[in-house]
């Protein structure tokens, strides 16, 4: 190995942290068994290889040079901690035990320490914030800040927040493990119900200033594609095609000035038709397999606004017959006000609004502003403007995001 410029190391060594620093991270953990210690010798792993990579040159396999030098550094710190050398002789022992071949390090059975880190931060003894918070921290890389300024949070709420979590992992003895065949797929449903709240935080921010958070959908597509590649599964698939479809209109969702711009009057030339072709591709490949679910048919109703030329030429017939299915498989209020939608596009707002006045009378959508947004809609069409003006200023106070507060204020205003 070669000596190199510092420079260049230190460009190197950058380039490795943001594809590499996760993976062996997990490894780390993994060995270690401790959130914090790998951690902390992740970083002493990368401050030695800023001083010695220098002089000796980049390994041939940065990764497992890490993972390997990190390991040795947390038996450092340790020791650092315990004056007892016989608790650090111990504890070294057994980190030699635990370690195997540092070949697997560098292979592709890194992947399964990764894959093991997703599961274990999405485990369902933690609470949902938790679970995002760590996964965004741990999994993400994502810098506390980062995190709290995304779900409008203070850093030190944060910050707890993912203590206790790590807290939690340790005290009910959580299993670092990719779970048992029998209880894979429960808990793989909660892994992507993670992923898919923080897309939806940044597709469409719950509060707040600004409609979307770009930052937060980038991340959760990122972790929706890891998934995909360590767990191939139709449901996996089925939730990466969907919020590339989303993704794919961010940029034609709002003007300007950051104001809302409804779907039926997006530019369409401004869709991402890469984000398009693979969703569609991955769709149609979970729905290949018979054994899709809500994610699959969701993204397989966004594909079909995709292929739309227009708003006119969407088939909406094709759109409702998935909500039916998509209602049978994993009814909710929200799925039903959207096939509600779908409804009153192929049949007329009477027909729509009926199916919403029955919604209202089931209740479970009291509190949801959008219900009231598309009962205000209805109403509109209609030309029923005191009661379309009653439920769009009902929505208005519902309403937590400045940009949707805008447009239902501009709803009201246009009504006289």
């Amino acid at each position: 190995m070669a000596e190199l410029n510092r420079e260049t190391v230190r460009w190197r060594l950058e380039e490795i942290y943001r594809d590499e620093s996760r993976r062996v991270l997990a490894t780390l953990i993994r060995l270690l068994g401790d959130f914090e210690l790998a951690e902390e010798a992740l970083h002493e792993a990368f401050a030695a290889a800023l001083k010695q990579w220098p002089e000796d040159g980049i390994p041939e396999s940065p990764r497992a040079w890490l993972v390997s030098t990190g390991r040795f550094k947390a038996i450092d710190v340790v020791r650092r901690r315990n004056r007892h050398e016989s608790a650090v002789d111990e504890i070294a022992r057994g980190l030699d035990e635990g370690a195997g071949d540092p070949a697997d390090w560098a292979d592709d059975r890194v992947g399964d320490d990764h894959l093991r880190l997703i599961f274990t931060c999405c485990h369902p003894a933690l609470s949902m914030d938790a679970r995002v918070a760590l996964t965004l921290r741990e999994v993400c890389g994502l810098t506390t800040e980062e995190i709290a300024s995304a779900f409008l949070s203070s850093n030190a709420t944060l910050a707890q927040r993912i203590v206790r979590a790590k807290k939690k992992i340790r005290s009910a003895g959580i299993p670092y493990q990719i779970p048992g065949r029998n209880d894979l797929q429960e808990r793989l449903d909660g892994v992507l119900k993670v992923i898919y709240l923080v897309f939806n935080e940044g597709y469409s921010a719950s509060s707040g200033e600004s409609l979307l958070r770009a930052d937060l959908s980038r991340e959760a597509i990122r972790l929706g594609r890891l998934l995909n590649q360590l767990l191939p599964d139709p449901e996996v698939q089925g939730l990466l095609a969907l919020m590339l479809l989303n993704e794919s209109r961010r940029d034609a969702r709002t003007d300007s000035a950051g104001d809302i711009v409804l779907l039926e009057d997006q530019d369409r030339n401004r869709w991402d038709r890469r984000m398009i072709t693979e969703g569609i591709e991955l769709v149609e490949t979970a729905l290949r397999s018979g054994r899709f679910g809500s994610y699959a048919l969701q993204a397989a109703i966004n594909a079909i606004h995709a292929e739309a030329p227009s708003a006119d030429e969407t088939d909406w017939a094709e759109i409702v017959a998935l909500y039916d299915v998509l209602q049978r498989l994993a009814s909710s209020p929200v799925v039903a006000l959207n096939r509600a939608v779908a409804v009153a596009m192929r049949d007329g707002p009477e027909i729509g609004l009926e199916l919403v006045e029955k919604l209202s009378e089931e209740g479970g959508l009291d509190n949801y502003h959008l219900f009231f947004a598309v009962k205000a809609n209805f109403y509109r069409q209609l030309g029923r403007w005191e009661e379309a003006r009653g439920s769009y200023a009902k929505a208005l106070s519902l309403a937590q995001q400045e940009p949707e507060r805008r447009f239902l204020r501009l709803k009201i205003q246009s009504l006289g």
